[in-house]
C-alpha cells in the first residue's frame, strides 16, 4: 500500500499552517490536544495525500475540520466534497463544524467529537 501520510512534499505547507493557526483552530487545539478527548491523541494539520487536515486522530480514524466562509462558497463546496470523498475512500472519516461554533458552542463541539468514536 502507498504511503499517503504526511508525505515530504507537503512537510513546509504543514508546519506554516501549523505555526499559523486560526484563532478557532487554536482554541480547538487546546481542547483537543494532550489526549484531553476521551484519551485520543490529535495531531494538527496532518497530511494524507494531498490534503492537509485540520486536526487528524489516527486511532479512529477521524479527521476534524473548521470551515471559514471560503467553504461556503460554490468551488469550496466542490473542494469539500472531493476531499471528503478521497478520504472516505481511504478509511477516515470527516467530521466539519463552522469557525463561528468554536466561539459560541465549544463544549458542543468537543462532545460531538467525542461522540462520534467508534465504540463510544
Amino acid at each position: 500500500m502507498a504511503i499517503l501520510n504526511n508525505l515530504p512534499h507537503k512537510k513546509e505547507a504543514r508546519r506554516t499552517l501549523r505555526n499559523n493557526l486560526t484563532s478557532a483552530e487554536a482554541a480547538l487545539w487546546n481542547r483537543l490536544k494532550s489526549g484531553q478527548v476521551g484519551g485520543r491523541k490529535f495531531r494538527r494539520q496532518h497530511s494524507v495525500g494531498e490534503f492537509i487536515l485540520d486536526f487528524y486522530c489516527p486511532q479512529e480514524k477521524l479527521a476534524v475540520e473548521l470551515d471559514g466562509a471560503g467553504h461556503f462558497t460554490v468551488s469550496g463546496n466542490l473542494h469539500d466534497a472531493a476531499r471528503t470523498e478521497y478520504l472516505n475512500a481511504v478509511g477516515i472519516r470527516v467530521i466539519r463544524f463552522e469557525n463561528k461554533l468554536i466561539w459560541s458552542a465549544l463544549d458542543s463541539v468537543v462532545h460531538s467529537i467525542e461522540s462520534s468514536f467508534i465504540g463510544h
